[in-house]
């Protein structure tokens, strides 16, 4: 199986953990039966690190959808070398990376952590530019 494709699916699997995380933080502070709710009225506000948790998963679907095209693409025109897997691992570890960053609410090495994914992002879509 080609490296990014592998890349590809951990960041499925992280943007799971995201999710499951940031829905975790939520229902702790607005209770299960909220969660369980059909939510018609308006969610209130939640602690910092819960809307941080939340904006991280947001943040995260943002540039998935390129990075699992390029992957994607790389991979069927068989078009994949040693920087495509590169930049697809630097775009998943640098994902990995900004999840506590932003949690911890450390601005300036989380958007660094940012530009390191879209480095890989753009590292794994070259090949299909040329």
């Amino acid at each position: 199986m080609a490296i990014e494709i592998q890349y590809l699916a951990w960041t499925v699997v992280l943007g799971l953990l995201q999710l499951v995380l940031a829905t975790a933080l939520a229902t702790r502070h607005r209770g299960l039966a909220w969660n369980a709710g059909p939510r018609d009225q308006p969610p209130g506000p939640v602690p910092a690190v819960a809307g941080r948790a939340e904006r991280a998963m947001r943040n995260l679907l943002e540039t998935f959808p390129f990075f699992a095209a390029a992957a994607l693409g790389v991979v069927a025109a068989e078009r994949g070398d040693a920087w495509t897997a590169l930049g697809a691992q630097l775009y998943f570890w640098a994902r990995v990376v900004y999840v506590p960053l932003y949690l911890a609410g450390i601005p300036y090495l989380r958007s660094l952590a940012w530009a390191v994914s879209v480095a890989g992002l753009l590292m794994v879509l070259a090949p299909l530019l040329r």
